[in-house]
């Protein structure tokens, strides 16, 4: 199988970026009640170790789901503490305790951060889906705490040799200081694919 796409299709990988973040910005706006966007800053095919250097040993919260489905492979979305904790405040609102301050988190804010995981990562799927339509099923959300180049190894270490589509994109929300990277892991051939079957 080749990763040879005809160049009208490039545009794709920009549609995909661009449907997957605004239909996050727009879950994600629904249900904490922050303004948010979605800016997709760079678009690489790079290699897994160079994108375990680019993320750092930085310890941060991972959500990463697995695709099921073509083009398979992992979304992983990373991003700090404090954004975990505003985030989970506009969720929560006054209907629950939230510790802002705090080292950890109360079981609210976890639940909160969980249930924005499953929005940001079906919300990215979806929009994926739109634009090489199809349907992606996924695994049920992953979280983890640690060094954000420790998930990507435990997710696609074994593709070592092997590149990856990366998406450096960032969801803000405009009244706070959040944000939050998305990184890609599909089988790039699969992905190649799908894309072929595209009428441009």
């Amino acid at each position: 199988m080749s990763l040879m796409i005809d160049i009208r299709k490039l545009g794709l990988f920009n549609q995909m970026a661009k449907e997957g973040g605004n239909t996050v910005a727009d879950h994600l706006s629904q249900m904490t009640g922050m303004e948010t966007e979605m800016e997709i800053t760079k678009i690489n095919f790079i290699d897994i170790p160079d994108i375990k250097t680019h993320i750092g040993d930085e310890k941060q919260i991972g959500i990463s789901i697995e695709m099921v489905e073509k083009p398979h492979g992992y979304i992983l979305f990373l991003f700090n503490a404090r954004s975990a904790k505003d985030l989970a405040q506009g969720m929560i609102g006054d209907m629950g305790e939230t510790n802002p301050d705090g080292e950890g988190f109360t079981d609210m804010e976890r639940s909160a951060i969980q249930e924005i995981g499953n929005i940001m990562t079906s919300g990215f799927i979806d929009g994926w889906a739109n634009v090489l339509d199809t349907t992606i099923d996924i695994s049920t959300p992953n979280f983890t705490f640690g060094p954000g180049s420790g998930m990507v190894d435990k997710l696609v270490g074994d593709r070592g040799n092997e590149m990856a589509l990366m998406f450096d994109s960032r969801v803000h929300a405009l009244e706070s200081d959040i944000n939050v990277k998305v990184y890609t892991f599909p089988e790039l051939e699969e992905l190649v694919s799908l894309m072929q079957q595209i009428e441009v």
